[in-house]
Protein backbone atom coordinates (compact mmCIF):
# COMPACT_ATOMS: atom_id res chain seq x y z
CA UNK A 1 0.00 0.00 0.00
CA UNK A 2 1.32 2.84 -1.05
CA UNK A 3 2.12 6.52 1.86
CA UNK A 4 0.67 9.78 0.98
CA UNK A 5 1.26 13.15 2.79
CA UNK A 6 -1.62 14.17 4.70
CA UNK A 7 -1.21 17.55 6.71
CA UNK A 8 -4.43 18.20 9.48
CA UNK A 9 -5.45 21.24 11.01
CA UNK A 10 -5.78 20.59 14.59
CA UNK A 11 -8.56 23.02 17.01
CA UNK A 12 -9.73 23.11 19.80
CA UNK A 13 -11.33 25.92 22.56
CA UNK A 14 -13.68 23.67 24.96
CA UNK A 15 -12.41 21.30 27.85
CA UNK A 16 -8.89 20.23 28.97
CA UNK A 17 -7.18 20.74 25.88
CA UNK A 18 -4.00 19.02 26.58
CA UNK A 19 -5.05 15.88 26.84
CA UNK A 20 -8.36 16.39 24.29
CA UNK A 21 -5.00 16.87 21.90
CA UNK A 22 -2.87 13.64 22.83
CA UNK A 23 -5.96 11.77 22.45
CA UNK A 24 -6.77 13.26 19.30
CA UNK A 25 -3.17 12.29 18.16
CA UNK A 26 -3.56 8.36 19.47
CA UNK A 27 -6.85 8.23 17.57
CA UNK A 28 -5.17 9.65 14.58
CA UNK A 29 -2.44 7.00 14.55
CA UNK A 30 -4.77 4.45 15.24
CA UNK A 31 -7.32 5.01 12.49
CA UNK A 32 -5.74 7.29 9.67
CA UNK A 33 -1.74 6.96 10.10
CA UNK A 34 1.75 7.57 11.48
CA UNK A 35 2.47 11.50 12.52
CA UNK A 36 5.17 12.18 10.86
CA UNK A 37 5.40 15.88 12.29
CA UNK A 38 3.74 18.45 14.87
CA UNK A 39 3.86 22.13 14.64
CA UNK A 40 4.01 23.98 18.09
CA UNK A 41 0.42 24.51 19.62
CA UNK A 42 -0.58 27.97 18.80
CA UNK A 43 -3.15 29.85 21.28
CA UNK A 44 -5.47 31.96 19.00
CA UNK A 45 -8.85 33.39 18.76
CA UNK A 46 -11.73 32.06 17.54
CA UNK A 47 -12.16 32.50 13.57
CA UNK A 48 -15.77 33.33 12.43
CA UNK A 49 -17.70 33.19 15.77
CA UNK A 50 -17.41 35.05 18.67
CA UNK A 51 -16.72 32.74 21.88
CA UNK A 52 -14.96 33.95 25.21
CA UNK A 53 -12.56 30.94 24.68
CA UNK A 54 -9.32 31.04 23.01
CA UNK A 55 -8.55 27.57 20.37
CA UNK A 56 -5.75 26.07 20.25
CA UNK A 57 -4.15 25.34 16.84
CA UNK A 58 -1.76 22.88 15.53
CA UNK A 59 -0.65 21.13 12.44
CA UNK A 60 0.22 17.67 12.03
CA UNK A 61 1.87 15.58 9.45
CA UNK A 62 0.98 12.56 9.03
CA UNK A 63 2.00 9.53 6.59
CA UNK A 64 -1.07 7.42 5.77
CA UNK A 65 -2.15 4.55 2.98
CA UNK A 66 -5.93 5.53 3.20
CA UNK A 67 -7.41 7.70 0.09
CA UNK A 68 -8.85 11.29 1.20
CA UNK A 69 -12.37 9.82 1.60
CA UNK A 70 -11.62 7.23 3.58
CA UNK A 71 -9.59 10.16 5.80
CA UNK A 72 -12.97 12.17 6.39
CA UNK A 73 -15.17 9.30 7.62
CA UNK A 74 -12.00 8.66 9.84
CA UNK A 75 -12.13 12.30 11.23
CA UNK A 76 -15.87 12.65 11.59
CA UNK A 77 -15.47 9.40 13.87
CA UNK A 78 -12.60 10.86 15.85
CA UNK A 79 -14.31 14.42 16.46
CA UNK A 80 -17.26 12.78 17.05
CA UNK A 81 -15.84 10.79 19.73
CA UNK A 82 -15.30 14.51 21.07
CA UNK A 83 -19.19 15.02 20.87
CA UNK A 84 -18.87 17.58 17.78
CA UNK A 85 -21.62 17.35 15.64
CA UNK A 86 -20.78 19.29 12.35
CA UNK A 87 -23.62 22.15 11.22
CA UNK A 88 -23.04 23.48 7.42
CA UNK A 89 -21.85 26.92 6.77
CA UNK A 90 -21.97 27.65 10.75
CA UNK A 91 -19.17 27.93 13.11
CA UNK A 92 -19.03 27.12 17.00
CA UNK A 93 -16.96 26.28 20.23
CA UNK A 94 -16.09 22.70 19.91
CA UNK A 95 -13.46 20.37 21.88
CA UNK A 96 -11.87 19.16 18.60
CA UNK A 97 -11.93 20.53 15.21
CA UNK A 98 -9.96 18.78 12.28
CA UNK A 99 -9.41 19.96 8.66
CA UNK A 100 -7.10 17.99 5.60
CA UNK A 101 -5.40 21.06 4.39
CA UNK A 102 -3.31 18.91 1.93
CA UNK A 103 -3.13 15.40 0.31
CA UNK A 104 0.37 15.16 -1.15
CA UNK A 105 0.14 17.26 -4.12
CA UNK A 106 -3.63 16.64 -4.65
CA UNK A 107 -6.11 19.25 -6.15
CA UNK A 108 -9.98 17.09 -4.80
CA UNK A 109 -13.10 18.55 -5.35
CA UNK A 110 -16.54 16.54 -4.30
CA UNK A 111 -19.61 17.51 -2.62
CA UNK A 112 -18.14 16.64 0.67
CA UNK A 113 -14.53 17.65 0.49
CA UNK A 114 -12.11 19.84 -1.25
CA UNK A 115 -8.40 19.74 -1.45
CA UNK A 116 -6.54 21.65 -0.30
CA UNK A 117 -8.52 23.31 1.87
CA UNK A 118 -10.47 26.48 0.50
CA UNK A 119 -9.59 28.60 3.33
CA UNK A 120 -5.70 28.24 4.00
CA UNK A 121 -5.09 31.50 2.39
CA UNK A 122 -7.15 33.02 4.93
CA UNK A 123 -6.32 31.74 7.92
CA UNK A 124 -3.68 33.05 10.08
CA UNK A 125 -4.13 30.41 12.58
CA UNK A 126 -3.08 27.64 10.38
CA UNK A 127 -0.52 29.69 8.41
CA UNK A 128 1.41 29.98 11.06
CA UNK A 129 2.18 26.55 12.11
CA UNK A 130 2.26 25.62 8.64
CA UNK A 131 4.71 27.73 8.08
CA UNK A 132 7.06 26.20 11.26
CA UNK A 133 6.71 22.91 9.39
CA UNK A 134 6.80 22.87 5.48
CA UNK A 135 7.28 27.00 4.19
CA UNK A 136 8.48 25.88 0.91
CA UNK A 137 5.65 24.06 0.53
CA UNK A 138 3.88 25.11 -3.03
CA UNK A 139 0.39 25.46 -2.66
CA UNK A 140 -0.73 22.71 -5.38
CA UNK A 141 -3.63 25.02 -6.83
CA UNK A 142 -2.75 29.21 -6.50
CA UNK A 143 1.36 28.02 -6.83
CA UNK A 144 2.08 30.16 -3.92
CA UNK A 145 4.98 28.81 -1.19
CA UNK A 146 2.93 29.14 2.55
CA UNK A 147 5.56 31.64 3.49
CA UNK A 148 4.10 33.96 0.98
CA UNK A 149 0.82 33.00 2.15
CA UNK A 150 0.95 34.07 5.59
CA UNK A 151 2.89 37.17 3.94
CA UNK A 152 0.24 38.17 2.11
CA UNK A 153 -2.57 36.81 4.76
CA UNK A 154 -5.17 39.91 5.63
CA UNK A 155 -5.93 37.64 8.96
CA UNK A 156 -4.54 40.28 12.22
CA UNK A 157 -5.81 37.79 14.94
CA UNK A 158 -3.13 37.51 17.02
CA UNK A 159 -1.67 34.02 16.96
CA UNK A 160 0.87 33.14 20.38
CA UNK A 161 3.20 29.97 20.16
CA UNK A 162 2.12 28.19 23.71
CA UNK A 163 4.04 24.98 23.01
CA UNK A 164 6.45 23.16 21.36
CA UNK A 165 4.25 19.53 21.31
CA UNK A 166 6.14 16.47 20.75
CA UNK A 167 3.21 13.68 20.37
CA UNK A 168 3.65 10.91 23.81
CA UNK A 169 4.50 7.39 22.52
CA UNK A 170 2.90 5.85 25.05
Amino acid sequence: MSQHQLILSLGGNLGKKSQIFSDTYRLIEKNIGIITRLSSIYQTPPWGFKSKRDFWNQITIVSTGLDPNQILNQIGEIESHFGRARRQGKYLSRKMDIDILFYDNLVYESENLTIPHPQIENRKFVLVPLSELIPGYIHPKSGISIAKMLELCNDMSEIIKIATQEKNNS
